[in-house]
C-alpha cells in the first residue's frame, strides 16, 4: 500500500479511534498503583497519538505531496531511475518513462497530448535533476508538425516534489483544458521541483563552492529545452512560473535574465532569499550574492526589458502582501506587471489551484511560439 493510498489513510484513521476507545475502556482497569498499570496507562496513550499523529500526517502529505513513496519518506530513494532512451530524448534530456492524460482517448498524444517523465542534466551547472515535461496534443497532431510551441518551467515549493505539479496542482489538465475551451494557446509545460540538491533549499543561487542552483534554471534548462523540444529561442518564447519558493525563483530569475525569459509569475512568491537550518550558508560572506537574492533590491536597479511580471498575495492569510505590493510599484516600463489579489487565502495547495486557471491565461497572453 502506497504512502498516499486512500487505504492506508483509513487504516490510520481506524486504529486511531481503535486506540482511543481501547483507551476509555481500558483506563478504569490501568488505575492502580502498580509498575503493569503505570506501563499500560503509558502504553494506551504512545499508541493512540501516535496513530492519530500519524493519520494527521499521511492526510496532509496525501494533500500536499510532500513525499511520495515511503522510501522517500525514509530518505531511500536516491536514484532517479533507469534511462530508458526514446525519440524526444536528446543530449541534456533523457526520457524515462510516459504518461498519459485521464481524458476521453488520451492514451493518444494526438488527443491528449503527453506527459513525459525526464532527467535533465546541465552541462554548465554539472546538475542532473528529474522532472516531468507536458506537451499538448497539438504539438503531436501533423498540421503543427513544424509549429514551435511557447514553453514555461514550472516550480514547486520547497520541499515538494515535481510530482505535485501534477497530481496535486493538476498542471497539464488545466493547461489541456484551457486550450480546449480556447482561452490560452497550447503550452509545453517543464516542470520541476526548486530542490536539486535535496534535502537542502538551495533558492536559486549559485552558491560558492556548491550547487550552481541558478546556472541550472536560468541557462542550463531553457537550453535544454530549446534544443530538444519545439521552442523557440527568443524571450518572449519562454515563461517562468513558481509557487512559495518556485516564485521566489521565477521573479528572480527572470529579473536577472531578461535576454531568457519574457515573463514571470511567481504565485505567493517571497521576495527575499531564505535563510535557516534547511539553507545553510548560502553566500559565504559575499555581501554582492546576498544583494542579488533579494528580488526587492534588484528590481530597484533592473534596465526594464520588456519582461512581463505576474504576482499573487491575498489580503487575509498570506504573509506576502505587504513586500507584493511594494514589488508591484518597483517595476517601469517598458516592463508590465499585473496581480492577483484575492480576498483570503492561505499559503497552500487550495490558494494556488484558484490562481492556476488566470494565471495560465495570463501567461499565454505574454508569450508566444
Amino acid at each position: 500500500m502506497g504512502l498516499t493510498s486512500n487505504t492506508v489513510l483509513v487504516l490510520a484513521i481506524v486504529a486511531g479511534v481503535l486506540l482511543f476507545g481501547a483507551t476509555v475502556w481500558f483506563w478504569p482497569k490501568l488505575s492502580g498503583g502498580g509498575w503493569r498499570a503505570v506501563v499500560g496507562r503509558i502504553g494506551l496513550l504512545l499508541a493512540t497519538q501516535l496513530a492519530l499523529f500519524s493519520a494527521v500526517g499521511l492526510a496532509a502529505n496525501k494533500s500536499f505531496l510532500f513525499y511520495g513513496s515511503w522510501a522517500d519518506l525514509f530518505g531511500q530513494e536516491t536514484s532517479i531511475g533507469k534511462v530508458v532512451d526514446h525519440s524526444m530524448s536528446s543530449k541534456d534530456i533523457k526520457v524515462i518513462d510516459k504518461q498519459k492524460l485521464d481524458v476521453p482517448g488520451g492514451a493518444r498524444p494526438q488527443v491528449g497530448g503527453q506527459i513525459l517523465k525526464v532527467a535533465i542534466t546541465g552541462p554548465k551547472s554539472k546538475i542532473t535533476s528529474p522532472g516531468y515535461v507536458w506537451l499538448p496534443p497539438e504539438y503531436f497532431q501533423p498540421q503543427h508538425k513544424d509549429q514551435n510551441f511557447p514553453a514555461s518551467i514550472v516550480l514547486t515549493g520547497y520541499p515538494g516534489t515535481a510530482e505535485n505539479l501534477i497530481k496535486g496542482l493538476d498542471y497539464p489538465m488545466k493547461a489541456f483544458s484551457l486550450a480546449k475551451q480556447g482561452k490560452m494557446k497550447p503550452m509545453i509545460l517543464v516542470m520541476l521541483r526548486p530542490t536539486i540538491a535535496p534535502p537542502r533549499d538551495t533558492e536559486c543561487v549559485d552558491i560558492p563552492g556548491g550547487p550552481q542552483t541558478e546556472t541550472f534554471f536560468a541557462q542550463d534548462l531553457p537550453q535544454a529545452i530549446q534544443t530538444t523540444f519545439r521552442v523557440g529561442k527568443k524571450p518572449q518564447n519562454m515563461g517562468f512560473i513558481g509557487n512559495s519558493t518556485g516564485g521566489y525563483c521565477a521573479l528572480k530569475i527572470a529579473a536577472h535574465y531578461p535576454q531568457v525569459f519574457g515573463a514571470a509569475a511567481g504565485l505567493s512568491a517571497y521576495y527575499d532569499a531564505a535563510n535557516d537550518a534547511t539553507t545553510g550558508d548560502l553566500f559565504h560572506g559575499d555581501d554582492k550574492l546576498k544583494k542579488r537574492a533579494d528580488i526587492l533590491q534588484s528590481m530597484q536597479g533592473k534596465k526594464p526589458a520588456g519582461t512581463s511580471f505576474l504576482v499573487t498575495s491575498s489580503e487575509k492569510g498570506e504573509p506576502n502582501l505587504g513586500d507584493t505590493k511594494k514589488f508591484i510599484k518597483l517595476v517601469k516600463g517598458p516592463d508590465r506587471v499585473s496581480s492577483i489579489i484575492l480576498d483570503s487565502g492561505g499559503h497552500n495547495f487550495n490558494t494556488w489551484r484558484r490562481e492556476i486557471p488566470p494565471m495560465l491565461v495570463w501567461m499565454s497572453g505574454r508569450i508566444q511560439a
